[in-house]
């Protein structure tokens, strides 16, 4: 398969799948789960050809694990990442103490005041290695690396969850509880 066509094809499904299903025409369920026939026949007919193979092939080795198909691959769906009002039916989990979220600098001193903000998402995303943090604040540019005193915020209130694909997801985090090294 060739790499740089999956990389596109996974761009395209964050696309609809995430954000824009209106795009290609597509309805998702409440839960953001989309038919896959559906899928594949309204990416074909808007220029972005893609058959069962190909599908498989990019929710199989999409290194962030973004899509998920449903026990009989009928239906597939973004893992987490939405700006799109959709129910992920994800369970409070209590999280480690510390996860980590990457940034660039030129945000950090919005974070500092206002602490992290999901924006545009659902939610705000953590991870649970310095590693993963660094790949991405540095799709933006130079990693700048926040350590979330996450532990803390779970026992002070604040409820965590975590994704199919083990991305952390809160509503906020406050500056407070932010390491800013």
């Amino acid at each position: 398969m060739n790499e740089k066509t999956a990389k596109t094809v996974s761009k395209f499904l964050s696309l609809v799948l995430r954000h824009s299903p209106e795009k290609i025409g597509l309805k998702l369920d409440e839960n953001g789960w989309a038919d896959v026939e559906e899928l594949i026949l309204k990416c074909t007919k808007k220029g972005n050809p893609l058959n069962a193979e190909l599908l498989d092939y990019v929710v199989e080795n999409n290194d962030k694990k973004r899509f998920a198909f449903n026990d009989d691959k009928t239906k597939i769906r973004a893992s987490q990442g939405h700006s799109i009002s959709v129910e992920l039916n994800l369970n409070e989990t209590e999280p480690s103490e510390f996860l980590f979220h990457g940034t660039v600098a030129k945000f950090l001193d919005n974070i500092k005041k206002e602490g992290l903000q999901k924006m545009s998402r659902q939610h705000v995303h953590l991870s649970t290695d310095r590693e993963t943090a660094i790949k991405v604040g540095g799709r933006r540019g130079v990693p700048q690396i926040l350590t979330v005193r996450s532990g803390e915020m779970h026992r002070d209130g604040f409820k965590f969850y975590l994704s199919e694909n083990n991305v952390w997801l809160t509503d906020e985090v406050p500056a407070k509880y932010i390491e800013f090294k």
